[in-house]
C-alpha cells in the first residue's frame, strides 16, 4: 500500500491534482450516498472543487463538492468540507499515482461564427431578455473563462448570460461554474443566469431549470432584421 500524504490544510493553486486510488466514499449532508471500495479517479481543480470518477460514464462524476469547499488531509482518509458543513469522506486503501499539472488560464470555448454573432446582436438588444435590461459587458472574465454577457435586469440585479448556437447540457454545466465564482463577490451578487440558444435540448432545460437557470430561445433571424420566408396566416 503506498502511503498517504500527511495531514496538511488544501490551499488554492492553478494547479490540477490527479490521484488514482483504490478507495470508498461517503457523502453526508442533505442526503446521505455511500460508494464502496473500487480502483477511481480523484480530481482536484484549481478552484478548489473537488470530484470522484469512474470510467462509465463520460464527464459526469460519481460525486463531487463544488467551490467553495475546504480540504484536509490526514493518513488514510480525505474530508472535503464546504460551507454549509456537508462533508465528503474519501478513505484510501491504495495509491497507485499521484499527480499535479499546472494548466495555465484557460481561453474558454471558442464560438462559431453564429454564436459570435448571436453575443454581438444580443450585446445590442438586451431588452431581448426583458423590459428596461441593460449591457454591463460583454466577454465578463472570470477565473476559468469568460462569461458571454453581463448584464442588469429592470431592478439593477446581475444576469449572467451564456449564448450557444445549440444548447446542450454541457452548456448549462458551463454557466453554472461561472455562476458559482461569481456569486462569490459581493459586490455582484447574488447573481442569476440565462441560457440562451437557438434550440435548448430538453435534458438541457431540465438541468436549467433544476439549477436555477432561466432558459431563452432566440430567433437568429428575428435579431439581424430578416423577415421569414415562410407565409403565416396571422
Amino acid at each position: 500500500m503506498a502511503p498517504a500524504r500527511t495531514s496538511r490544510p488544501f490551499r488554492y493553486c492553478r494547479a490540477v491534482r490527479l490521484v488514482i486510488a483504490k478507495c470508498s466514499v461517503d457523502y453526508v449532508g442533505r442526503l446521505s450516498a455511500h460508494l464502496p471500495p473500487a480502483v477511481r479517479l480523484l480530481m482536484v481543480k484549481a478552484d478548489g472543487s473537488v470530484s470522484i470518477h469512474a470510467d462509465d460514464r463520460a464527464y459526469k462524476p460519481l460525486n463531487w463538492m463544488s467551490p467553495p469547499c475546504k480540504l484536509q488531509e490526514a493518513p488514510g482518509v480525505w474530508k472535503v468540507v464546504n460551507k454549509a458543513g456537508e462533508e465528503l469522506r474519501i478513505t484510501l486503501e491504495e495509491i497507485f499515482q499521484d499527480t499535479s499539472y499546472d494548466l495555465g488560464v484557460d481561453p474558454g470555448l471558442v464560438k462559431d461564427g453564429v454564436e459570435a454573432h448571436l453575443q454581438e446582436l444580443l450585446a445590442a438588444h438586451p431588452e431581448t431578455f426583458g423590459e428596461d435590461w441593460t449591457l454591463v459587458r460583454r466577454e465578463f472574465m472570470t477565473a476559468i473563462g469568460p462569461v458571454d454577457l453581463l448584464c442588469r435586469d429592470a431592478s439593477g440585479a446581475a444576469v449572467a448570460v451564456e449564448i450557444k448556437r445549440r444548447g446542450e447540457i454541457d452548456g448549462v454545466e458551463q454557466l453554472t461554474r461561472y455562476l458559482e465564482l461569481m456569486n462569490r463577490d459581493p459586490l455582484l451578487a447574488p447573481v442569476r443566469g440565462i441560457f440562451a440558444a437557438q434550440e435548448i435540448k430538453p435534458q438541457a432545460r431540465v438541468l436549467a431549470t433544476d439549477r436555477g437557470i432561466r432558459c431563452v430561445v432566440v430567433d437568429y433571424d428575428l435579431l439581424r432584421g430578416m423577415k421569414r420566408d415562410e407565409l403565416t396566416l396571422f
